[in-house]
Parts: structure tokens; C-alpha cells; sequence
């Protein structure tokens, strides 16, 4: 998966970082940039170290985290829609939150958090309309940047199915070849002032949890190993959910890194939750599913979604898939397929990652 917040390292050789945030009487990013100009505001608006930095109230962070149980259902579905289809859905969710944010945080918040999103976007804030009139970056300047970045995004493009070393290598040169570029296109001025407009340098790359809240479990009929659950009285808890489906080899080939996980983690307070969703016949038969958890030893809890409620409300697109959910129910991370397909390492990547939440206060501290 690709961090979202990437490219904040456009502008690290002038010392900043980037993100977006409040608006006025136009857009923020003009229709014609607005594929080259990722979104950032809700990653950011997940991030504890925003919070701290624009100096939101518990009492503010409890109501962020209500609109949160509003929008991030929608927002994290809408990452399986065609690109023109998520593009709408996502700019739609984040003017609504901009919206929201106008009577809900103060003004010097909105301003600094506006700040941290010019940051995070790199040399693309300058495709932005508040940025650029903050700075009096002028329409030839944005049409400048805009060639480049196209170009960019066209190399990106082509290099999709080379190796990761190869793509990164490909990234970092486009990276350059943007940064050096906003060198030649600001003016002395413009260059200048830079700094007073995007703020004291906030670090995006830093930021671990940029995902939404995971999406509550919709209620079935049955459940094996265990009584029906939620996941917010999993809370205090990690938890790793995976969608399978008992007849689908690929998912067969993670039954003993589920087991393993739910015999060596339960006492750090980690809970392993299976949700069998059907992909044949057989699998839409509750008994039938029980029967194959209990042959191939599946003792944690397993919610059998016989209509695929569940897999519609996540999103879901394939089996196998593991979810991790830290303490607070925030989604940190999720790979799909087998995890140790052709020598990956998924198994270690996800235990790093719980490692990493489980280190983390309990949400009552």
C-alpha cells in the first residue's frame, strides 16, 4: 500500500513538510489539477501527532472521532471505485469535513492544519488555490508545475509493474525533477516568503495512523467459537480480522499463521476474528463451515456472513485479506492474499505492526 502522505519528501531539502485545509470562496484545487493534487485532510485528521500539533481538546478529539463514525465507512469503501468514481466520492467526504471543521475547530486550528496539508502535498501545493494565493503564485506558475507533474504521474504509470526498487528509483527521480523544477518556477520573492506561509516544518512521514476506523461488524445469525461480538468491545485490544472462505486455497494457506497468532498473541491482548465469507455454495452452509473450522483447528472466534454483509461494508475484494485494528479501533494496516506467497514476509509485517499498537496507551489512558 502506498502511504498517503508520501510526498511530503518533495520539499525536505528546503526543510518543510505539507498539507491542506480551510477554504474560501473557490475550490481548493482547480478541476483541471485535481488527479495531480492527492487528498490529505482525513489521513491527517486520523494522525494523534495532528492533533497534538494544532492543539485539539480531548473534548475535540471525542468529536472528531463521532464524525469519524460517520465517515469513514464511506471514505475507506470508496478506495475500490473506479478513479474517476473515488475521486468524487473522497473530494465529496472532505469538503463535507471541511465543513464541519469550520464549526468545530477554531480559527489558528484550521490555520496551522492547513499548513501541515500544503506540507504534506510536496511541490503540489502549488496547484492549490489557497495556497496560491497566499504565496501570489500566478495561473502561468500552476500551469507550469502541472506540465511536469503530469509527466510524472505518466512515468509512475509505467513503471507500475517493474520491481519496488525500480518504482522507487523511478519516484525519487520524478521527486527531483518536481523540486528542482519549483526552484526555477517561484520567484525570489515567492521563495522567500515561503516559509512564513507553510509554517513551522511538521514531519508527515512520521504519522502511523492515517486510516480510517474500522467499520463496526454487521450482525449475522451465526457465529463459531464464540457469542456474537463487536469490535468496540474490543477496545484496549489488537485485533486481526481476516476475511476467508473455507474452500479457497490461497486462504488455506494462512490457516497456520492465524492459528499460531491466536496461540501466541491472546496474552498480549491480541484477538484473531475470522469472518467466512461464501465464494461457492458449499461455503453459504453454516454447518458446513463449522465443520471445516473445527478439521483445521480454527479456535478463535469465526462470524459466518452468509450474505457477505460484512465484506460489503469493509469493501472487501479478496480473499484471504488481514486487517490490523489497534487499541482505539483504527485500521493500521491490511494485506491482501497469502502472506508468505512466493517468499513475502506478510506474517512478520503484520506482527511488527501489532507490536507497534500493542506498545501504544490503552484508549482509557
Amino acid at each position: 500500500m502506498r502511504h498517503p502522505l508520501l510526498l511530503g519528501c518533495y520539499l525536505l531539502i528546503w526543510g518543510v513538510s505539507f498539507v491542506s485545509g480551510g477554504e474560501t470562496e473557490s475550490p481548493p484545487v482547480p478541476d483541471e489539477y485535481r488527479r495531480l493534487v492527492p487528498l490529505q485532510l482525513l489521513p491527517l485528521l486520523h494522525a494523534p501527532e495532528v492533533h497534538q500539533e494544532i492543539k485539539l481538546s480531548s473534548h475535540q478529539v471525542e468529536q472528531l472521532e463521532a464524525w469519524f463514525a460517520e465517515v469513514d465507512g464511506p471514505w475507506f469503501r470508496a478506495r475500490i471505485l473506479t478513479p474517476d468514481n473515488q475521486l468524487k466520492e473522497q473530494a465529496q467526504i472532505e469538503a463535507n469535513t471541511r465543513m464541519w471543521l469550520e464549526q468545530n475547530f477554531t480559527s489558528s486550528q484550521r490555520q496551522r492544519l492547513q499548513q501541515i496539508e500544503w506540507q504534506s502535498l510536496g511541490t503540489r501545493m502549488i496547484l492549490r488555490n489557497d495556497f496560491a494565493r497566499e504565496l501570489g503564485v500566478t495561473s502561468a506558475q500552476q500551469r507550469q508545475l502541472a506540465d511536469l507533474a503530469a509527466k510524472n504521474e505518466e512515468v509512475s504509470n509505467n513503471s507500475s509493474k517493474e520491481s519496488p526498487s525500480k518504482r522507487n528509483e523511478a519516484a525519487a527521480t520524478a521527486n527531483q525533477k518536481e523540486l528542482a523544477a519549483v526552484k526555477t518556477i517561484l520567484t525570489a520573492e515567492q521563495q522567500r516568503r515561503f516559509r512564513d506561509v507553510v509554517g513551522s516544518n511538521f514531519d508527515t512521514q512520521k504519522l502511523h495512523r492515517i486510516y480510517p476506523m474500522a467499520p463496526e461488524l454487521v450482525p449475522t445469525k451465526t457465529w463459531f467459537n464464540s457469542d456474537p461480538i463487536t469490535l468496540a468491545s474490543q477496545r484496549g485490544k489488537v485485533v486481526l480480522v481476516h476475511f476467508y472462505a473455507f474452500q479457497c486455497h490461497n486462504c488455506q494457506a494462512n490457516f497456520p499463521i492465524y492459528r499460531r497468532w491466536h496461540e501466541k498473541l491472546a496474552e498480549r491482548g491480541v484477538v484473531v476474528l475470522g469472518i467466512q465469507t461464501p465464494e461457492t455454495p458449499t461455503e453459504r452452509d453454516p454447518k458446513a463451515v463449522c465443520k471445516a473450522a473445527s478439521e483445521t483447528k480454527l479456535a478463535f472466534p469465526i462470524l459466518i456472513d452468509v450474505d457477505s454483509e460484512n465484506w460489503k461494508a469493509w469493501g472487501n475484494t479478496m480473499w484471504p485479506t488481514v486487517y490490523v485494528i489497534d487499541k482505539r479501533g483504527y485500521i493500521r494496516h491490511w494485506w491482501q492474499g497469502e502472506l508468505n506467497w512466493q517468499g513475502a514476509t506478510g506474517d512478520k509485517t503484520v506482527e511488527q505492526i501489532v507490536d507497534a499498537a500493542l506498545a501504544e496507551p490503552d484508549p482509557a489512558e
